[in-house]
């Protein structure tokens, strides 16, 4: 599905076989919004406007099916996510229920109160200028709050494509996940409701794999997201059958040093793979945190197909909260003095009188400062620089001190024999971060003090679980091969077999 924009014609989706479109037209009433070509000979069954509507009459609940799927697309083709594939679709995209977003304002909306009863203080009470700019700068702060609030509502998405299920959660500058499992791997799609989510319809789809859970919590239809789930994960495993029919076929062609039938390629598309594709573009906001440097303190983000997680930022204010103090205590002083000579007609900062003069408080300030600076500095880069890092192939603990050793610790994901999490104390409940176990045979790593240690130990489980998968794909492929060899070598002697046979009954017969 193509449209053309300021004379570009820009990709908006790309359908397969038993997909469908034109359902915008039907459903909106309005002109077509795209332009739909076909890359190779194909089949179209063609629905009526009248015959739709007659549909939708006779059964009801397909309207909250087009509903859901033309919500969804729409959505799809305004986010336009860079990590899908291209040849990937998306069915269904969705975001938490307004409910939820409601639940969340209700904090910061009776916090409203707090600049009110201020400013009412200072109108009827206390005239002074602080109470007013108590008023003032809470309330700042708590349409900030709200403001952050419908943004962090905003950014966490459902996402069921033709190839995975997929949970975005993202927190902007600090913290940003992709849960996500194939199809293939389903199994068992479920959904819970509250009484309150069956009056409002929302609820939770669990979508349970062998290599997790990908919980799509408090979406809109949870019923209808079940269905669909279900339909594209039956579609997975029929073309997953004839995947390994073709592949049986293949293998045995092979042996036998038959040809291969390839399918006629079009002209555009060979004309396509010719021309070198351009490369991606990087997303804007990843771009700018490099640039600024923010990366280094980003509690977990993807470096290609590497996920690189640091410690809270909760423990790098324990472990820096005094040269913190210290240095921001002494920058309150500086300016506080500063403030004491401008105000006396006598004093001065800078003095010329006898020579250049400098007050000697805000000499002992300033110097101050600069060992404080360089200690709050050595506390940011020591904490910035313990990471750890999961990769397709194994684990990483790496803890480098500033301007001195390095020390690092990896493991393969296979020799990985169990993992568990675990939080410690208030700070780790509330702010959801701890510590995360992995058993590799006789010894131990530890994920120390990350964010979210649920999410992390799912990452590991996941991506071990992807590795023995691909390994156990191998060893399906090499029996394939080896069948393929005796079937191949029986054929191949069949008419031996035969020939033998025959001698055998005419030698009878004599």
């Amino acid at each position: 599905i193509v449209r053309k924009q300021e004379g570009e014609e820009i990709q908006l989706a790309v359908l397969e076989k038993n997909d469908y479109f034109g359902e915008m037209g039907l459903i909106a009433r309005r002109t077509r919004s795209g332009t739909v070509v076909a890359t190779r000979d194909t089949r179209l069954l063609i629905l009526s406007r009248e015959s739709f509507e007659n549909y939708l009459r006779k059964f009801p609940q397909l309207r909250s099916n087009m509903d859901i799927a033309v919500r969804s697309r729409q959505l799809a083709r305004t986010l336009r996510f860079k990590w899908l594939r291209q040849d990937e679709v998306v069915y269904f995209l969705a975001r938490k229920h307004r409910i939820v977003l409601i639940n969340s304002l209700i904090a910061p909306a009776l916090s409203l109160l707090v600049p009110i009863a201020f400013l009412y203080a200072w109108i009827s009470i206390l005239s002074y200028t602080i109470v007013a700019l108590a008023s003032l700068l809470s309330f700042i702060a708590i349409v900030g709050w709200i403001f952050w609030t419908w943004v962090d509502w905003g950014n966490d998405y459902y996402v069921v494509t033709n190839q995975r299920v997929v949970w975005l959660e993202k927190v902007i500058g600090i913290y940003d996940s992709r849960q996500e499992s194939p199809l293939s791997t389903i199994l068992s799609v479920n959904v819970e409701t509250s009484q309150l989510g069956r009056i409002l319809d929302y609820g939770d789809v669990l979508v349970r794999t062998w290599i997790g859970t990908v919980p799509f919590k408090k979406v809109d239809h949870p019923e209808q997201a079940q269905h669909m789930i279900e339909e594209y994960w039956d579609r997975t495993k029929n073309r997953a059958v004839d995947i390994e029919k073709e592949a049986m076929k293949e293998a045995i062609r092979n042996r036998l040093g038959l040809s291969v039938p390839t399918p006629p390629e079009d002209e555009e598309e060979s004309e396509a793979e010719a021309q070198p594709k351009p490369e991606p573009k990087p997303e804007t906001l990843g771009a700018i945190l490099r640039i600024l440097g923010l990366n280094r303190i980003r509690l977990r983000f993807e470096l290609g197909e590497n996920v690189i997680y640091r410690k809270h930022w909760v423990v790098l204010i324990l472990d820096a909260w005094m040269p913190f103090a210290g240095f921001f205590g002494l920058i309150f002083l500086l300016i506080y003095r500063s403030i004491q000579l401008y105000l006396d007609p006598v004093q001065a900062v800078i003095s010329f009188d006898d020579g250049f003069l400098v007050d000697t408080w805000v000499n002992v300030y300033v110097l101050l400062m600069i060992p404080m600076a360089f200690w709050l500095l050595y506390a940011v880069l020591d904490w910035s620089n313990d990471t750890f890092e999961v990769t397709n192939e194994q684990i990483i603990d790496i803890d480098r001190k500033p301007l001195g050793t390095e020390s690092r610790n990896a493991a393969q994901l296979e020799s990985i024999l169990g993992t568990h999490y675990e939080r410690h104390g208030l700070l780790g409940n509330i702010f959801n971060f701890g510590t995360v176990h992995i058993t590799v045979g006789g010894s131990k790593l530890a994920f120390e003090d990350v964010i979210d240690p649920a999410a992390v130990q799912s990452d590991i489980d996941r991506r071990r679980l992807a590795l023995k998968n691909q390994r156990e794909q191998a060893a399906v492929a090499s029996e394939r091969n080896r069948m393929a060899e005796w079937l191949a070598t029986y054929h191949r002697n069949a008419q031996e077999f035969r020939a033998e046979e025959e001698n055998d009954n005419g030698s009878e017969f004599e």
